[in-house]
């Protein structure tokens, strides 16, 4: 199985990308995890329907990314929430279910369309507060890489 961080915007700041590529790292003896950025685009805030619009064009770059055939898991505030466990057993779960790869979104600082969250599987949250994108990117990889330990029966320090 292999999964895939699909998300809008580049890591900028060099600790958060020196945190991800170690996560990287990592993940990479437990099988193929990737990152894709797709480009933000200008928020032109100060109106809703501009908002709306700059989520539909960072939707539709992102599901050209998306296969058919993937298990699209959105990063969304109001999602499934779970914990560390939880998404071991989640992840184990569709591994047993021939789910071949397993694609998580992130959204850009405006949040996601409702044209991808239209193709989503199932919503995730992290939690009820919001992060930055690149600190969220970084808290998914640790989270997967604590579930790939949790899945392996090896222990991993609180």
């Amino acid at each position: 199985m292999s999964t895939v961080i699909l998300c809008v915007g580049k890591m900028k700041e060099k600790p958060y990308r020196e945190m991800a590529d170690e996560y990287l790292k990592r993940l990479s003896r437990f099988g193929k995890f990737e990152e894709i950025e797709v480009p933000d685009l200008p928020e032109n805030t100060g109106s809703s329907a501009l908002e709306e619009q700059v989520k539909a064009k960072e939707g539709e770059t992102l599901r050209s990314w998306i296969r058919p055939g993937d298990r699209v898991i959105a990063l969304t505030i109001p999602g499934k929430k779970t914990d560390s466990l939880g998404l071991a057993r989640h992840l184990q779960e569709l591994r047993v279910s021939g789910v071949s790869r397993i694609v998580f979104v992130i959204g850009g600082s405006l949040g996601l369309g409702n044209n991808l969250l239209a193709r989503a599987d199932e919503e995730m949250s992290m939690s009820p507060m919001t992060f930055p994108h690149q600190l969220a990117r970084v808290m998914l990889l640790e989270q997967l890489y604590r579930a790939e330990k949790i899945i392996a029966g090896e222990r991993y320090h609180k």
